[in-house]
């Protein structure tokens, strides 16, 4: 469990010649569905995105890695080739906002662990612009609140001791991108 949660990382260049088919992001799905879910409201849907063409019209929308100031995003060759959008849905929800987000990242990470199984990985990404809802019209009740972009990874992502608890990601010469991680001794309370 631990290899496998150590190797899911954000990736945000992948392998652009490497296909995708919806099953496969059907399969990611069914784990993000079975995950835990506050009240078991169950409050998410999902769109499949992995043709070409509507892949080109949802990246424009997406902005990439934060602290990465001077990246816009991958190259061409470097881009996703699916993406799952993910949908609130107002009529679904019993309990609060804040209980949809948590089930959100249930699902989500269940589908990263998922990808990553499958020799791929991926990116959630909260960074895009309200027009990438006009791409994909869905009645009034559904509201378009994360898109995870997927692909085969085309970097190399390492994990490193968080220091001066400095946790701002970067990337090294080589392109690597290096992600710090605080220490376990850090995050323990004591009694």
């Amino acid at each position: 469990m631990k290899n496998i949660i150590e190797k899911t990382r954000t990736f945000r260049k992948f392998d652009a010649t490497a296909v995708i088919d919806a099953s496969t992001v059907e399969k990611l799905i069914e784990l993000g569905r079975l995950g835990g879910s506050a009240r078991n409201c169950q409050p998410w849907q999902y769109r499949i995105v992995t043709d070409a063409g509507e892949c080109a019209s949802v990246f424009p929308h997406l902005g990439w890695a934060g602290y990465l100031t001077d990246w816009k995003g991958p190259e061409e060759r470097q881009r996703p080739t699916a993406y799952i959008l993910c949908y609130l849905n107002r009529e679904w929800l019993k309990g609060s906002l804040q209980e949809a987000h948590f089930d959100l990242g249930i699902a989500s990470q269940n589908m990263l662990l998922g990808a990553t199984e499958a020799g791929l990985g991926g990116c959630r990404i909260l960074a895009f612009s309200k027009k990438l809802a006009a791409e994909f019209p869905q009645p009034e009740h559904l509201e378009l609140q994360l898109v995870i972009a997927l692909g085969v990874p085309a970097e190399k992502v390492v994990i490193e001791e968080c220091s001066d608890y400095n946790i701002k990601y970067w990337r090294d010469g080589n392109q690597t991108h290096h992600v710090p991680k605080r220490r376990l001794q850090d995050i323990l309370l004591q009694p």
